[in-house]
């Protein structure tokens, strides 16, 4: 039942007007501030923990920007997935870095992408894609959708593995061919994969794959945002490269310096963060719930 609705829902989306689908967004995310529901719950630990600070009504017009987003993002997902390659492209309205991706690439290493949850993320994937052979983890869903998810993402030419053994097997080889690998840094990892280093100024439990692959493949690391313009028209995708010190170890010094890079990225498009993802719900021993 799930997956129908969540089919019906992408298809509808996808014959909509882009800016009506933006617009839409923007007024149930307004509601969603206004009525108790776990999103809003999340949202405002979130803001209040990692930027206390701001004042009271600053983190309370953050979180409703936050919630617009959520819904913008929600609903800009069947032109993302269902469109038209050439179709997609038209929404994308600037392109910077792709000069940065490219001198990546010629060192012959390969290199890693990340892409945190910020902004419309799921195009910042497709784009590089779309410039440059690639390949991406994605973690599989609940709701049974994962053979139409990896042909939607693929049709502009990413290859897309499971974040499993084999998945890292595979994004390995994909660097050793000389391919982008895009990474999700800032999810919440599963015991083992992961170490607590600062992130907004928290101890967070942070993925490790992108610095494990980061030394021992000598790929330099690229941060890659897609930010939603205002008024439905568009994206702009920006492509930078990440500072060196992910390349070197330790562990938790190279994590500690992704989240760095990614906090910085964060704090330029505070309301496109997904603060409403439960990012610090793995605590250290001992340690209280956050949510």
């Amino acid at each position: 039942m799930v997956r129908r609705i969540a089919l019906i829902g992408l298809r509808l989306s996808a014959v909509l007007p882009f800016r009506l689908c933006h617009a839409i967004g923007f007024c149930l995310g307004n509601l969603l501030y206004l009525i108790p529901n776990d999103s809003r719950r999340i949202t405002r630990i979130n803001v209040r923990r990692c930027f206390p600070e701001l004042s009271a009504a600053a983190r309370r017009r953050l979180e409703r920007r936050s919630l617009a987003q959520l819904m913008r993002g929600l609903l800009e997902l069947g032109a993302v997935w269902l469109w038209p390659g050439e179709r997609l492209l038209g929404l994308i309205r600037e392109v910077h870095g792709l000069d940065t991706v490219a001198e990546a690439l010629a060192e012959g290493n390969g290199a890693i992408m990340l892409s945190p949850h910020l902004g419309a993320f799921e195009v910042a994937g497709l784009i590089c894609a779309h410039y440059f052979p690639g390949t991406s983890l994605y973690r599989p869903t609940r709701i049974g959708l994962d053979a139409e998810m990896c042909r939607w993402r693929s049709r502009l030419g990413q290859r897309l593995v499971p974040t499993n053994r084999e998945g890292v097997v595979a994004v390995r080889r994909a660097l050793k061919r000389g391919e982008v690998v895009g990474i999700l840094p800032d999810q919440d990892p599963p015991r083992g994969g992961g170490v607590f280093v600062p992130f907004f100024g928290l101890e967070t439990y942070t993925i490790t794959l992108a610095s494990r692959l980061a030394m021992s493949t000598g790929a330099p690391v690229l941060v890659v945002v897609a930010e939603r313009l205002p008024l439905g028209r568009g994206f702009r995708v920006t492509c930078r490269r990440a500072t060196e010190a992910i390349g070197s170890g330790p562990v938790d010094v190279s994590v500690a310096a992704m989240n760095r890079e990614i906090e910085s990225a964060i704090r330029q498009l505070p309301e496109q963060y997904l603060w409403s993802y439960k990012r610090f719900k793995t605590r250290p021993p001992g340690a209280s719930k956050r949510y």
